[in-house]
């Protein structure tokens, strides 16, 4: 089962980074180059926009976010990380996950301090890895406490050291269907600047193409984990195996070389330790075309038992916490096998 439920919540875009008065600080506009951006986002104001920025400080500080708020639909929040520090956490969606948020697990900038009168930004470098994620709630972190923070995608990025974009809506299948308040399916909506509950959003109820030229660093891994609410709406194997195929075909468009690990679900745990499975060997044959097709960069990734009763919450079949850092466990143990190994360390420290 999946649930996935539609609200106006808010989310956060930052205007300007500021002192606490001009005569004790520094003032940093937003559209300062040396502020890295992440994310799908739009610089018009009153429209969309969610992305992440990297500020670092000479000399190392915390500072002061002016923030402005916007009435949006679905779950975004937005996250600031000045040199890889934590910050408190503070939750806007605390309930519905994320799309096209880039996920790390550090925090919401909730309240910090000024930098000092004389700090500058400095440059941040990116992680030469980059993971793009693309799935539903099972990758959004539905019902975590922080959010896919606290989700298996943004756990292994940040084992390997790696950017990370996360595109998973709740409740949203692949096939470009309505499903559980999503208007569109991922199949459509990934390659649009906003989320697949856009039709709620009053003030931008539209959808604009998004220019994967700006998506900085550009992914060197995909990550597809899809297809529990193509299920749920009845979606036949083969209508499922065909958009997926096709989706894949239109992601090579973008991603010529990049691998495509693509995952079998692990299913829906029962409390006798049955496990429910959906579109069973669908998966499999779907990297099989592509590798007929003369795509051998497309790998299966078999999540056969990753996930059983004890990693999930018992009255919504997602997995708790725990659950996710299992899966991130599986995960990394995994595509080391594969031959992927962590960064060194992080190009950008303090």
């Amino acid at each position: 089962m999946m649930l996935a439920l539609t609200t106006l919540i808010s989310a956060v875009c930052l205007t300007q980074v500021m002192a606490d008065s001009a005569a004790n600080g520094v003032e940093i506009s937003n559209e300062d180059p040396l502020i890295f951006y992440h994310g799908r986002w739009d610089r018009a104001p009153g429209t969309w926009c969610e992305y992440i920025d990297w500020f670092k400080f000479d000399p190392p500080q915390r500072y002061q976010q002016h923030k402005e708020e916007r009435k949006v639909i679905g779950a975004k929040n937005h996250f600031t990380r000045l040199a890889r520090q934590s910050y408190e956490f503070g939750v806007h969606s605390s309930e519905f996950g994320a799309y096209n948020v880039p996920m790390l697990p550090y925090g919401h900038v909730t309240d910090t301090r000024s930098p000092r009168k004389g700090a500058k930004l400095l440059p941040y470098t990116p992680s030469k890895l980059a993971f793009q994620v693309i799935g539903d709630s099972l990758s959004a972190g539905q019902y975590l406490e922080q959010g896919v923070l606290q989700a298996w995608p943004a756990l292994t990025a940040e084992f390997f050291k790696s950017e990370v974009n996360v595109n998973a809506q709740p409740g949203a299948a692949l096939t470009d269907i309505p499903a559980f308040g999503n208007v569109h399916g991922v199949s459509y909506e990934f390659f649009r600047t906003e989320d697949t509950g856009y039709y709620y959003t009053a003030a931008h109820n539209y959808t604009t193409p998004w220019d994967f030229s700006r998506d900085k660093p550009a992914p060197t891994h995909v990550v597809i984990h899809i297809g529990a609410n193509d299920a749920s709406q009845n979606v036949t194997s083969s209508d499922f195996e065909q958009t997926y195929l096709n989706f894949v075909t239109r992601l090579r468009t973008l991603y010529h070389s990049q691998p495509i690990l693509v995952f079998t679900p692990w299913g829906w745990p029962n409390p006798d330790g049955t496990v429910s499975q959906y579109y069973e060997g669908s998966y499999q044959k779907i990297v099989e075309e592509r590798h007929l097709f003369g795509d051998k960069n497309v790998f299966l990734v078999n999540t056969t038992g990753w996930v059983t009763y004890a990693d999930i919450f018992p009255d919504n079949s997602h997995p708790t916490e725990a659950g996710h850092a299992k899966i991130a466990k599986l995960f990394e143990a995994w595509l080391q096998n594969w031959g992927l190994h962590p960064e060194a360390s992080w190009p950008t420290e303090i």
